[in-house]
């Protein structure tokens, strides 16, 4: 049976290093028996891979792009309060935030992008439930912010 940590490296993915807040909280805290992240941006080495909104500036797939990044750096901040990617049992639920124009309504496509990423690295424990939410502006123009509650191992 292949774990979490082995399904991401076939991805070709590895875990990132868990994004410093760009406020006063945590990445992630655990309580009554969950893990809760905060919103996690689309960064990688603490750059935004993409800005704007969705639907002027951005494309529903570049936005799904940005959606997995996000997604990725969820499970690192879940994952630095589990013991690891491996100590994750399932995904609970994933909020997704799109900054989108007032016209777009493809936000659970754009979420899709997240969402395909935690089924391939959990399998069945990687479904979950979803909220996928348009918005006017995101923290530092980012296009998308995913939060995740996780259970445990």
């Amino acid at each position: 049976m292949t774990t979490p940590s082995q399904r991401l490296a076939e991805l070709g993915l590895e875990l990132p290093p868990v994004a410093a807040p760009v406020a006063a909280y945590v990445p992630a805290t655990a309580s009554a028996g969950l893990v809760m992240t905060s919103g996690q941006l689309p960064t990688v080495a603490g750059t935004l891979v993409a800005t704007g909104k969705v639907g002027a500036d951005l494309t529903l797939e570049q936005a799904a792009d940005a959606a997995r990044t996000a997604a990725l750096n969820a499970l690192a901040a879940a994952a630095s309060v589990t013991g690891g990617l491996d100590s994750i049992a399932r995904i609970v639920k994933a909020t997704v935030f799109v900054a989108c124009t007032p016209d777009f309504t493809g936000q659970p496509q754009v979420a899709n992008g997240a969402s395909q990423l935690f089924v391939a690295v959990f399998g069945d424990a990687g479904q979950h439930v979803r909220s996928a939410v348009g918005v006017p502006v995101l923290p530092l123009d980012a296009p998308v912010e995913v939060e995740l509650t996780v259970e445990p191992a």
